[in-house]
């Protein structure tokens, strides 16, 4: 299995593996996150010097994919075939999504989302569930990403956050807004300015009869998008705002996951 939802692994029935090298670990990345399509040579070299490129990059870069097939042969991985092959302009890996965390994780919200659209936002809110516990932490958290990887982890963590989001709505259609206070507390402190995630708060609250504490979440909101920002918070969330403030009991009407 490879993990890209974390810190970089590789691993092999109960056993973990990390390649020691940095610039390995990159080459390893970048092979996984394009998974089964040719990653050319060249981008390699831009992942890994950007416009620092030594004389020896083309040769080095080659003696990094020979470390990673020897690490492929020593774990067994290669026993229906090479799966690191050679294919101009330059390298494929070639491995089932299944065996590959974000290829699991995008199958797992794409079911949770077909599951919502029918109806089945209890089933849905448990596959959903199942793809956030595949994340272990920011994406390629073991290692300094050059300007590919760095794109691609900023990709996946809107992936995480589209999936929460999704996630949050189905439960707040279920009525779990109590249960659901104390997550998005802490989803709030480390997305202080998400106001999606303000608004399902202050909704909760509400809805589960502490208005007090509902209006007091959209004022410290306020007062942090001022002092940040210079905004205020948009028509949307002050609507909610409204909402607690009238006991309206219609659904939350901001910025709803599709």
């Amino acid at each position: 299995m490879f993990r890209l939802l974390g810190p970089l692994e590789l691993t092999k029935g109960n056993v973990r593996y990390t390649p020691t090298a940095h610039k390995v670990r990159q080459v390893l990345a970048i092979l996984v996150s394009r998974s089964n399509r040719v990653v050319g040579i060249d981008s390699i070299i831009e992942e890994l010097w950007h416009d620092r490129q030594p004389r020896t990059a083309w040769t080095t870069t080659q003696t990094y994919i020979y470390q990673l097939r020897k690490l492929f042969d020593e774990l067994g991985m290669n026993s229906g075939g090479e799966i690191l092959v050679t294919r101009a302009p330059g390298y494929v890996l070639e491995v089932p999504d299944s065996e590959i965390d974000v290829r699991m994780f995008d199958g797992l919200v794409r079911q949770g989302r077909a599951l919502i659209e029918t109806g089945r936002t209890e089933t849905a809110v448990h596959v959903l569930r199942k793809a956030e516990d595949l994340w272990s932490g920011p994406a390629l958290s073991n290692m300094s990403c050059g300007p590919l990887l760095e794109s691609y982890t900023a990709h996946l963590e809107e992936m995480r956050i589209d999936a929460l989001e999704l996630r949050v709505s189905a439960e707040m259609r279920l009525g779990h807004h109590r249960e659901l206070i104390a997550e998005l507390r802490s989803l709030i402190k480390e997305h202080s300015l998400n106001e999606w995630l303000h608004a399902q708060l202050i909704t909760a609250l509400s809805r589960s009869g502490r208005r007090g504490e509902a209006l007091r979440a959209y004022r410290e909101l306020r007062l942090l998008m001022n002092t940040e920002l210079g905004l205020e918070p948009s028509v949307e969330l002050q609507r909610v705002h409204q909402d607690v403030l009238a006991a309206d009991a219609e659904p939350v009407r901001l910025l709803q996951p599709l």
